[in-house]
């Protein structure tokens, strides 16, 4: 393969805050009356506000306000953070290890905000691994849009199918894949369902294993 650079999801494929995300958009929905179960906040994983708004009054109507709960869900995500810290997504640093005596460019393309992202990046000793950070807030649609992908891509003076994507959910596979990148899943909370995999050039149970793909 005429790989030169793998594209790393920041939450729930580098960092282990999916589950906190899920845990607190429930926590601070059911907090303000709105029924918020698992599976509608499954749907908000790497979704773009402009997308995720529209979501949440169609589930639980006009008075929903988006901001509202995200506000309060980033504040207790953020107290549970401070309290306990961040974990590692298992293989992550092996492969970005490896990525590096191999000559591939590392790079991230995140939902999550450039501040919050190099935070999270710096507290779990990471941040030096990568060439570049990008994030959703730099380009007109996040995910599921390709938008971050491509931008990711042209700051690593690449082009899509140079780069492989590492994603762990629907949302964000869906916008690598449509930007041309070669998709891998590493699942965090879901397994890819049959549509997914067509989009997928693999799936992997952790992030090292992706060295095997490479060196085939």
């Amino acid at each position: 393969m005429s790989i030169k650079a793998v594209i790393f999801d920041l939450d729930g494929t580098v960092i282990d805050t999916e589950k906190l995300l899920v845990k607190y958009w429930c926590m601070a929905a059911n907090e303000m009356g709105f029924p918020m179960v698992r599976e509608h906040a499954l749907q908000l994983r790497s979704l773009a506000r402009k997308y995720a708004e529209p979501l949440l009054k169609e589930w639980f109507g006009e008075n929903c306000d988006y901001m509202t709960v995200r506000n309060r869900r980033m504040e207790l995500m953020t107290a549970h953070i401070i309290e306990n810290g961040l974990d590692v997504k298992a293989g992550i640093k092996e492969l970005l290890v490896w990525l590096g005596e191999n000559g591939y460019k590392r790079a991230v393309a995140t939902a999550t905000d450039l501040t919050r992202a190099g935070k999270y990046l710096n507290d779990v000793g990471l941040y030096d691994y990568f060439d570049c950070i990008i994030s959703a807030h730099q380009v007109k649609n996040g995910k599921p849009k390709p938008d971050v992908y491509l931008y990711a891509v042209e700051q690593l003076g690449l082009a899509p199918d140079e780069c492989i994507a590492v994603e762990d959910s629907p949302n964000g596979v869906i916008s690598a894949s449509d930007a041309g990148c070669r998709t891998i899943m590493v699942p965090d909370l879901t397994l890819p369902d049959e549509e997914l995999k067509k989009r997928l050039f693999a799936v992997c149970e952790k992030a090292s294993d992706i060295i095997n793909v490479l060196s085939e």
